[in-house]
């Protein structure tokens, strides 16, 4: 059992999605993607959820159905700094703890949210911590868009990568693996928790060589000396929503009896 620790949720939404136009307003059974989310992580242990958008439509959705939003600047480079301009707007203090959810993840399931949260919590060094689960085929491990994580025996992150990390030097023959390596990789994903002294200082952080190379913003703060807690989770999350065809799978899926 995940024990419950304080802790705030903040949902970035933008409009500026090239593969899906207007994707936090998407539809899902009557109710726009971005308040499917908002209802979703209300599930949690959260104290409270808002989302962080740049657009009026957005936070009139939100404000229709009860969700609580607040405007952000438009151009802000990245989902971080959006964050961090929200707890500035929220009144965190530095010790908050804040999770970091998706606009796109209608399927987030709301005791991980917790277990990222309490992870974060138990660390008391850690700036930051985030969540990962098993690979659970020779596709996925391969796979440059599938995120890796490695980790110490605290569950501290090492390091992220888009290559086959750990790299299982004997088991590869020819030109390929026999099997997947043991211990089996750890697919990241992409839910993240925050101190928030932390979140308001990362998106002054200078660009790391490495962030830059493997397009993995979290390498920011592994080149920079902050640490990196990790929850291991058994369980891959539900899809998220970066296309049509996988906007269209989410709607199957939440219209299935008990979902």
């Amino acid at each position: 059992m995940v024990e419950s620790v304080p802790f705030s949720v903040i949902i970035p939404a933008r409009m500026a999605s090239s593969r899906l136009p207007d994707k936090p307003l998407a539809d899902i059974l009557g109710l726009p993607m971005v308040v499917r989310v908002a209802q979703r992580a209300a599930q949690s242990a959260a104290r409270q959820v808002v989302v962080a958008t740049d657009d009026d439509r957005v936070l009139q959705a939100c404000q229709q159905q009860g969700v609580r939003a607040l405007m952000t600047r438009k151009d802000h480079p990245s989902g971080s700094d959006r964050l961090a301009e929200a707890a500035e707007l929220m009144g965190l203090e530095d010790a908050e703890l804040v999770v970091n959810v998706q606009g796109d993840e209608p399927l987030i399931d709301p005791l991980l949210i917790n277990a990222v949260a309490a992870q974060l919590n138990r660390v008391p060094e850690a700036s930051m911590s985030t969540a990962a689960h098993p690979v659970g085929s020779m596709e996925d491990y391969l796979n440059p868009n599938v995120v890796k994580v490695v980790l110490n025996a605290r569950s501290l992150a090492l390091y992220f990568s888009r290559a086959p990390i750990a790299w299982w030097r004997d088991g590869h023959v020819g030109h390929g693996f026999r099997s997947l390596p043991s211990p089996v990789p750890l697919r990241h994903i992409g839910l993240y928790a925050y101190r928030a002294g932390f979140l308001r200082l990362f998106p002054r952080l200078p660009p790391a060589p490495l962030e830059t190379l493997e397009s993995l913003e979290q390498l920011r703060a592994l080149w920079h000396g902050y640490t990196i807690a990790v929850h291991t989770t058994v369980r891959a999350p539900g899809p998220g929503v970066d296309t049509p065809e996988d906007l269209e799978r989410v709607r199957q899926l939440l219209a299935m009896p008990g979902a």
